[in-house]
């Protein structure tokens, strides 16, 4: 059903006739009869009472249904154009995010402070989880937009917006502790703490092992790098992590130790659905850090 000709039959009976309807409106009576007459064959039945010429023209039965479903859909129209405006003009809508846990605080906030400032009408939903529950949480469309170190593939689009090397906390008086660098291989026999299974970082690591040829001895798995850390320093384990998150939790007690770049290394991406269009909002945020990343990276 065409809303142009629901809106041509409206404008009949509120001007109580063609002529003042076609005028109106700007188009010709017969075509305005052209167009109720098929607007009435579409749906089998007769909205107008057409009496003797002059008389006034009134809506059947029928007709007023239509008027009055009419005049509703008209409405609704009107107000989804008036809200996708609002969201165009980024006036309004909402921006669900998904930020992984580590590293967020460090990289995030300063984007996300001068999104707020640019777009303080649009709402914003943060949403901290580890790596995989991020990639659920796009499936489910709980997030539009989420940040991860998993790979962008058949399923999702994304781009790097933060490398980092990975160095091995160690305590300070293990053997390793004095070595300039470090491979996976040569952790071969070491007690590992790594992050728990639902952090992305735990699979980079626990692949990487595999890669490198030994399935890696787990001493614990932790939730949080601060604890993790203290426990190298009570000589639990090592543990392997992004060089800027081990320097933001550094305590007594350990020593960070470069791993080699060929073994692993950190990679932060932003990442949506493949072939999915993002909203305004979500679009403003891409393009801001886009934008960071040309004048001051990450």
């Amino acid at each position: 059903m065409d809303l142009k000709v629901i809106r041509y039959f409206i404008e009949i009976i509120d001007h109580c006739g063609f002529a003042k309807a076609a005028e109106a409106i700007h188009i010709t009576q017969p075509a305005l009869s052209k167009a109720i007459n098929q607007l009435e064959e579409e749906l089998d039945l007769v909205l107008l009472e057409r009496g003797k010429r002059g008389s006034q023209l009134k809506p059947t039965a029928s007709g007023e249904t239509v008027y009055r479903y009419g005049m509703e859909l008209l409405k609704v129209r009107q107000e989804m154009h008036r809200e996708l405006e609002a969201q165009r003009s980024l006036s309004a809508g909402e921006l669900h995010l998904g930020l992984a846990p580590l590293g967020s605080a460090e990289i995030f906030s300063p984007v996300i402070a001068r999104y707020r400032s640019l777009y303080p009408k649009i709402g914003m939903q943060l949403f901290v989880r580890g790596g995989i529950e991020q990639t659920i949480a796009l499936k489910k469309r709980e997030v539009e937009l989420a940040t991860g170190i998993i790979p962008v593939g058949e399923e999702f689009e994304g781009f790097c917006i933060r490398r980092n090397p990975m160095v091995v906390v160690v305590p300070k008086q293990h053997s390793l502790a004095n070595l300039s660098k470090l491979t996976l291989k040569q952790l071969n026999d070491t007690p590992q703490i790594l992050f728990d299974e639902e952090y992305a970082l735990h699979d980079l690591v626990y692949s990487g092992c595999i890669k490198a040829g030994f399935i890696p001895k787990i001493a614990t798995k932790v939730s949080h790098p601060d604890f993790g850390i203290t426990l190298v320093a009570a000589g639990t384990g090592v543990m392997i992590m992004p060089q800027f998150i081990a320097e933001r939790h550094a305590v007594a007690g350990v020593t960070r130790v470069p791993l080699s770049t060929d073994d692993l290394i950190w990679e932060l991406s932003l990442f949506w659905r493949k072939g999915h269009p993002l909203s305004f909002a979500a679009q403003a945020m891409v393009e801001l850090i886009h934008e960071q990343l040309a004048t001051d990276p990450l």
